[in-house]
């Protein structure tokens, strides 16, 4: 396949998170009104698909070790479409949190294949590059949803904003069936024996690398989630933005992210990838920080949270493409069960945070400055300690 090719299959198959997790965001209020359920109901909509997704890896992960990647996104896109018209036409919250569990298990195929297929193609700092690249596209494709969900569901209604993601999955579908090739070099008979899965997630779990790597991707995405699962209760409920509004101000989070992932590839080459991810720990840190003293500052308007929030997404788009192709790099021959791994534990966390959130919503913007502003503090001791430590990629 051509560069340009697989960095557009990165692109669709990383961007299916945003477009499952965002694009719906601006809806939400709207849609929890609708079937009359409370708040920390509608938040299972988010927390339960992402606790599926985290544990379809560990089964979609094997399954591409021993099958290849091509089936196993066959597979899952086409189920991530079909639970997409499901969701649209759920009658009830709880079909909707259903529909939605289907949907998280499915886009798990999507996301964990990207991150092994880059191993599959490239060593470890080239693929951080070219996942910085996947991860670009993932943010051009983030900065349309918030907007779009925000439209769709002033002017057409919730339900249109939740057809957007069947589209999208049909779109990606179609993609990987015309154009993508196998990137499995060789396919590995005893990947799903239990014996050898075993023993291959105890390897990886055992490897300090992995460890660090992976560390740095969970607290990272956890404060985004954190923003993420609280931000359309804080901007339109608390701060009084409409729909339209919150989505601009989502579009504009994933401009800067994507600012930050082409940092990214300025600094890979001149620094490396540990002294890279410690300056944006640098970054992050500040970033939480001042969001969380404006809050207690009594500054509580939508500029002094995004502002601050902004230096936190700079930040995103360096440590996500380093953290998940240093967490895979050691494992050539199990690319596929160490992304399935990261993956996982990355999504039980957010599954966590989403849970905490969801009872903590109290009305105020503390719920969320305080979170990121705990996560960002995560990331840069991590950065700072076990990356620098253990960072190297050394294989398993």
């Amino acid at each position: 396949m051509a560069p340009s090719l697989v960095v557009l299959v990165l692109s669709l198959l990383l961007g299916i998170q945003p477009v499952t997790t965002d694009l719906y965001l601006p809806a939400l209020p709207a849609l929890t009104e609708g079937f009359g359920a409370p708040v920390s109901q509608a938040q299972l909509t988010l927390t339960t698909l992402l606790l599926a997704f985290g544990s379809s890896q560990l089964l979609w992960g094997p399954l591409s070790d021993r099958y290849g990647r091509r089936p196993v996104l066959l597979a899952g896109l086409a189920a991530y479409t079909l639970a997409s018209l499901g969701c649209v036409f759920a009658p009830t919250m709880a079909t909707l949190i259903a529909w939605r569990m289907v949907q998280g298990a499915a886009m798990g195929a999507a996301v964990m294949c990207a991150r092994a297929i880059v191993r599959d193609l490239y060593q470890p700092e080239a693929g951080a590059r070219v996942m910085s690249k996947g991860l670009t596209g993932l943010g051009v494709i983030a900065c349309t949803c918030a907007p779009l969900g925000g439209l769709l569901s002033d002017v057409l209604g919730w339900r249109h904003a939740l057809a957007a993601l069947a589209v999208f999955g049909a779109a990606a579908l179609a993609v990987v069936a015309l154009r993508f090739e196998e990137t499995l070099p060789r396919k590995n008979p005893c990947a799903l024996q239990p014996a050898t899965l075993m023993r291959t997630w105890w390897t990886i779990l055992r490897h300090p690398g992995f460890l660090a790597w992976t560390l740095l991707s969970i607290a990272s995405y956890a404060g985004l989630f954190t923003f993420l699962a609280s931000s359309s209760f804080v901007f339109i409920k608390v701060l009084g933005l409409s729909r339209t509004q919150f989505g601009l101000l989502m579009f504009s989070m994933s401009l800067v992210y994507i600012g930050g992932t082409f940092l990214c590839r300025r600094l890979l080459p001149r620094l490396g990838v540990r002294r890279s991810v410690a300056i944006a720990g640098a970054i992050s840190l500040s970033g939480g920080t001042i969001m969380g003293v404006l809050a207690w500052a009594g500054l509580h308007n939508g500029w002094s949270v995004m502002l601050p929030f902004y230096l936190f997404m700079l930040a995103h788009g360096i440590h996500q493409p380093c953290s998940q192709s240093g967490a895979v790099g050691p494992f050539p021959q199990a690319a596929g069960a160490a992304s399935a791994l990261n993956g996982f534990l990355m999504m039980v966390a957010a599954f966590g945070v989403g849970g905490w959130i969801g009872w903590r919503l109290d009305g105020t913007v503390f719920p969320l400055t305080n979170g990121v502003w705990f996560w960002s503090a995560v990331i840069a001791a991590t950065a700072w300690t076990l990356v620098q430590r253990h960072g190297l990629a050394q294989r398993a």
